[in-house]
């Protein structure tokens, strides 16, 4: 039970669209990373996915509509609804989500991007 600085982790995360693992609650997972331009159109069939913005502006887009989530602010993306985070003009932000420990990077989605293991810092 200690004190996560958030900042200091976001410090050692290199790549984009690589999460990495903070902490765990109960079968969920707190992960970080950083995103930029635009990522994969997928879904969560059994997972409801937070994101909370922390640095910058994100664009999630779904078939219908686009949602703008700003800096201090969270979406929530039920489960089994399609999405495609994105950001504007090459901008990289900062996101938290908290997700079950079994949700898959990219749904059954495979793409190059699609992760598999979730470092922990």
């Amino acid at each position: 039970m200690n004190s996560i600085n958030v900042q200091k982790k976001f410090d050692k995360i290199r790549s984009h669209w690589h999460p990495h693992q903070i902490a765990e609650v109960d079968d969920m997972q707190v992960l970080l990373a950083k995103i930029k331009d635009e990522f994969v159109w997928h879904s969560h069939e059994d997972e409801d996915e937070l994101f909370f913005v922390q640095k910058g502006t994100l664009e999630m887009h779904f078939r219908d509509r686009m949602e703008i989530v700003n800096e201090g602010e969270i979406i929530v993306v039920p489960k089994g609804v399609e999405h495609c985070p994105k950001t504007r003009n090459g901008e990289e932000v900062h996101v938290l989500l908290f997700e079950k420990k079994q949700t898959r990077h990219t749904g059954k989605v495979i793409h190059e991007k699609s992760q598999t293991q979730y470092p922990k810092i």
